[in-house]
């Protein structure tokens, strides 16, 4: 916490914190430097990195730069950020859905750290690197995503709730 709080003054909000351990498929909300809530998470079938198509999650700082669907019903389906106005049907045998459907809320993530996670071919933000609701809850706790970090609906309302706009996501 110390090194966010000085290599991010700016972004830097003490409560809280998000850091998602990709090793362990886990999200971990940190208060006062404690964790105060754990979330299972899928981040990239295809590993982790940071190149423009390659599919891949991340690694590194990042802040949340937008907070997207408010209050959409639990199930909605988001396409380019956009509510469809469509719920999908929420998949919890772990099986892959033809859509792979954003539900519910998205918290776009913006890299902060200049050649991991920000500038040309590598930039969190223009890769759309979000962390959402699926529709293939089914596969929650092992790498399944194309890039984003995806949790199940329940769980990324209490998140999207918990974490302010311009909190630091940590991906490691």
């Amino acid at each position: 916490m110390e090194r966010l709080e000085s290599d991010f003054p700016q972004y830097f909000v003490a409560d809280p914190v998000a850091i998602v351990r990709v090793d362990a498929q886990r999200l971990y909300v940190v208060r006062e430097g404690r964790v105060k809530r754990e979330f299972p998470v899928s981040t990239s079938r295809y590993g982790i990195g940071n190149q423009a198509g390659s599919y891949q999650t991340p690694l590194g700082v990042h802040r949340i730069s937008q907070k997207i669907g408010d209050e959409a019903p639990m199930g909605t389906v988001f396409r380019a950020r956009v509510d469809t106005g469509r719920i999908a049907d929420i998949v919890t045998d772990p099986r892959r859905t033809p859509e792979d459907n954003i539900t519910t809320r998205i918290l776009w993530l913006e890299g902060l750290e200049y050649g991991i996670n920000r500038g040309e071919g590598i930039d969190s933000f223009s890769r759309f690197i979000y962390i959402h609701g699926t529709d293939e809850e089914g596969l929650i706790g092992r790498p399944a995503s194309e890039g984003c970090v995806r949790m199940t609906n329940r769980d990324v309302i209490e998140l999207y709730d918990l974490m302010p706009y311009g909190s630091l996501v940590v991906i490691q």
